[in-house]
């Protein structure tokens, strides 16, 4: 007898944008394998910073909302494939030194059964 797994979905998609949207890192953590990675936006490497573990996604999301008190991801989509999944969206707020983010992003995202593995973040680069 097999056990099905659970798959990612468009809908878990949606909840998981829900919960950042909330800053609720409990929430967000929830759907997070304990092995997963994250690697940010930005940082000292050509894939950004890689954040390794549950412990250090969850440090690494506090310290964007900490950084972008309002920050906010609108205008999303997503599409999910077998163990892969993407999620395109306007990230806004206004960073704690005051100055007003706006940019398209995405996120690539892994799955292992109903569970993220690895998120890696894009955001454009927004010139004055």
């Amino acid at each position: 007898m097999t056990v099905e797994q659970e798959t990612m979905s468009v809908e878990t998609l949606d909840e998981i944008m829900a919960a950042f949207n909330a800053h609720d890192l409990d929430a967000i953590m929830a759907f997070f394998a304990d092995d997963c990675t994250f690697d940010t936006s930005r940082g000292p490497d050509p894939w950004g910073q890689r954040l390794v573990g549950k412990d250090a996604v969850r440090e690494g999301l506090a310290a964007r909302f900490a950084g972008i008190p309002d920050v906010r991801y609108d205008a999303d989509r997503h599409w999910v494939h077998g163990d892969l999944g993407v999620s395109e969206w306007l990230v806004t707020g206004t960073a704690a030194d005051g100055t007003p983010v706006r940019a398209r992003g995405c996120d690539l995202w892994e799955f292992r059964g109903d569970k993220i593995v690895r998120k890696d973040s894009y955001w454009k680069t927004v010139d004055a």
